[in-house]
C-alpha cells in the first residue's frame, strides 16, 4: 500500500516540474532518491554499530563504486547535452554515427575539446593502468547525452 505525502519545493522548481511533468515520474525519482538516501545513512550507522566480515566490507565498497560510477556516468551525460546543444549539425551527425564510441576522444576534429574536459572533470584524478572506469562511464554518459538530445531534436530538423 502506498502512503501520500506533501512536499514544498520553491515556486522556481514547481514551474519547471509543470513543465515536465508528462516527461518524468516524479513519485518515482523521490522513491529512488529516498531510498539511496536512506540506505547510505543506515549502511554510515551499521559501520560504526557491527563488526564487518571481509564480505560485507567488499560489498559495501562495490555498492559504494557503483554510486561512484554512476555520479561520472550523470556528469558525462550532462557534458554530453551540454555539448550537443552547441554543436554543428556536421559535427551532430558525425558523433551520432561514430562506430567506436572512446575513440572519438583521439579524433582531431575533438581531441583538444576532450582533453579540456578531462581536466575539467578530474578525469586523470583517479586514474591508473588498470582503473578507468569511471572515465568509460563518464564517456557512456556522454553519448548518451548527445543520443538523447539527437533523438529530441531530429525530427524537427
Amino acid at each position: 500500500m502506498a502512503q501520500k505525502i506533501t512536499l514544498s519545493i520553491p515556486d522556481l522548481l514547481h514551474e519547471r516540474l509543470k513543465e515536465w511533468r508528462k516527461s518524468f515520474n516524479f513519485s518515482k525519482m523521490f522513491q529512488e532518491a529516498v531510498t539511496e538516501a536512506i540506505q547510505k545513512k543506515e549502511e554510515f550507522q551499521k559501520r560504526f554499530s557491527e563488526d564487518f566480515d571481509m564480505s560485507e566490507i567488499i560489498k559495501r565498497l562495490h555498492q559504494e563504486k557503483l554510486i561512484w560510477e554512476k555520479q561520472f556516468f550523470k556528469s558525462g551525460k550532462d557534458e554530453g547535452i551540454k555539448w550537443a546543444r552547441s554543436a554543428h549539425y556536421e559535427e551532430l551527425l558525425y558523433v551520432i554515427n561514430f562506430n567506436d564510441t572512446y575513440e572519438l576522444t583521439n579524433e582531431d576534429r575533438f581531441k583538444v575539446y576532450f582533453e579540456q574536459i578531462h581536466t575539467t572533470n578530474e578525469l586523470g584524478k583517479y586514474a591508473s593502468d588498470d582503473a578507468v572506469d569511471h572515465e568509460l562511464m563518464f564517456m557512456d554518459g556522454w553519448f548518451l547525452g548527445v543520443n538523447e538530445f539527437w533523438t529530441q531534436i531530429k525530427e524537427k530538423i
